[in-house]
């Protein structure tokens, strides 16, 4: 058996790899880049964790290194790229548990704990280091990084470094820098979901040249979910649907909604009816999220009525059900939400609420999600020259101030959030304390840059509609939109 053969088996149990997962891992082990489209839940990790092992195994075998503590700096290192934080502890935990070298480094960590385990991958400790890519904002990062010998770059929900996909990180748009500083090492990419546009995307933005990646496309077919829409009238035949499905399904269940209002209005009805489960939204504290993320992951059988906000990393077998009371605004968010159920393999339901009011309900988010040039300026203005007033009275003070008579309005929190991730901003929402660092990017100030990307979000939203009014094969549908043969 090959070294590759053997740690399938000894460090995951696998005797026999799914899909490509042998080819891509072979062509990593080669140094080749690769472009990895694969459905959720169906080893995508794998395809980075195996070859980090077998290259650092190794090299100890070619004496290139020795064991802890007296390892050389030179050891070799695969740095894995994920936005999710969450995610990033539990493949770490897992990969502990099998006897791997591995760690994360994210916002999580105490400064004292993150200081330790920069001194430990300097000394040639860890074959495998989470992080997220605002991580490289930091010089001591950089400077630990490059003791090291870095063979493989991993980037996980690669989709997050096009403006084009669903969810878009700045952080992300400075990975193919952050690999000439690294060295141009081995790259590997991976998603759930990209379109033929998108694809091409994260192969420039990674600096690399097209003939040099190869493309492992697995598809997106779930032949165990069944899709379907149900055209409703109002809430109350939703509401039905809902119980229904928590009343005759076994396993868990999410529903998600578009506002948090309107999931706060059906969380009122269900405890009405005596019927518990849990809420999961961004206005929630990290703290609760995190423990609420922790008990659905952990306790069989729950239902979480939840927003966008909950989702990307949760990998749960027994999700039986995938109910959307509002239209989603993409068919790439829709399919990464439905992905989360029937991992298992076992049939799972995965059915849209179709309302025709819940078109405008998504234009009007869209249009809270896609602030002018205009309005974040006006924003950047408040925060700089009224920071100790915002700080002593609030968000809702803020808010007043910015959207005068309209309080309903969600472009602040979006203006707050997309700040933060340019680095224009930093500090906390709860409690409140925010402080402005620099002035606003031209990304921010393009008023032609944000029009268009309005104009796109509009054209997913009008493919949603489409697919949702579509008469024949949803899958086939969601196929041809995906550029799947």
């Amino acid at each position: 058996m090959s070294l590759s053969s053997d740690t399938l088996f000894e460090i995951f149990g696998h005797r026999e790899y799914r899909g490509s997962q042998q080819k891509i891992i072979e062509r990593v082990l080669s140094g080749g880049h690769s472009l990895i489209i694969m459905p959720t839940g169906m080893g995508k990790s794998l395809c980075y964790q195996l070859p980090a092992i077998v290259l650092a195994n190794r090299a100890r075998l070619e004496g290139q290194q020795i064991e802890p503590p007296l390892r050389s700096v030179t050891a070799p290192l695969t740095l894995v790229i994920s936005p999710l934080i969450a995610l990033m502890k539990d493949q770490v935990d897992a990969l502990l548990e099998k006897g791997v070298d591995a760690t994360f480094i994210n916002s999580s960590l105490q400064r004292s704990e993150r200081i330790l385990r920069y001194q430990q991958i300097a000394l040639g400790h860890f074959d495998l280091v989470y992080v997220t890519p605002e991580r490289f904002r930091k010089s001591e990062f950089w400077e630990v990084v490059a003791k090291r010998d870095l063979v493989l770059l991993a980037v996980d929900e690669a989709h997050c470094i096009s403006e084009w996909g669903h969810d878009f990180r700045p952080d992300y748009t400075r990975v193919g820098e952050i690999r000439h500083r690294l060295g141009n090492p081995t790259t590997i990419a991976l998603t759930a979901t990209a379109t033929p546009e998108v694809q091409a995307d994260i192969v420039k933005q990674l600096n690399l040249e097209p003939p040099t990646v190869e493309l492992f496309h697995e598809g997106i077919d779930r032949p165990n979910l069944e899709l379907n829409v149900e055209q409703v009238w109002d809430d109350d035949a939703k509401y039905e649907t809902i119980v229904k499905a928590r009343t005759n399904t076994d396993g868990c269940g999410i529903v998600y909604f578009t506002l948090i209002r309107k999931l706060m209005e059906f969380s009122d009805r269900l405890w009405a009816d005596k019927i518990p489960h849990l809420i999961y939204h961004g206005d929630l504290p990290r703290s609760r999220r995190k423990s609420l993320q922790e008990s659905f992951m952990n306790e069989p059988g729950h239902l979480v009525l939840a927003t966008n906000a909950f989702g990307m990393g949760v990998d749960k077998e027994d999700i039986r059900y995938v109910l959307h009371a509002d239209l989603p605004g993409s068919l790439e968010s829709y399919y990464q939400e439905i992905g989360r159920a029937g991992r298992d393999g076992k049939p799972s339901q995965c059915v849209l609420l179709y309302d025709e009011r819940d078109l405008a309900t998504q234009m009007e988010f869209m249009n809270w999600s896609n602030p002018d040039a205009e309005f974040y300026q006006r924003v950047h203005d408040f925060l700089k020259n009224e920071t100790e007033k915002i700080n002593a009275f609030g968000i809702d003070w803020l808010r007043e101030r910015i959207h005068y008579k309209q309080k309903h309005d969600r472009r602040l929190e979006t203006a707050l959030a997309m700040m933060d991730r340019w680095g224009v901003i930093e500090g906390t929402l709860q409690p409140l304390k925010l402080k402005v660092i620099s002035e606003l990017p031209e990304h921010l100030k393009d008023s032609a840059g944000l029009a268009e990307k309005l104009k796109r979000d509009q054209s997913k939203l009008l493919t949603m509609l489409q697919y949702v009014k579509h008469q024949g094969d949803r899958k086939q549908y969601i196929h041809d939109y995906f550029g799947i043969n």
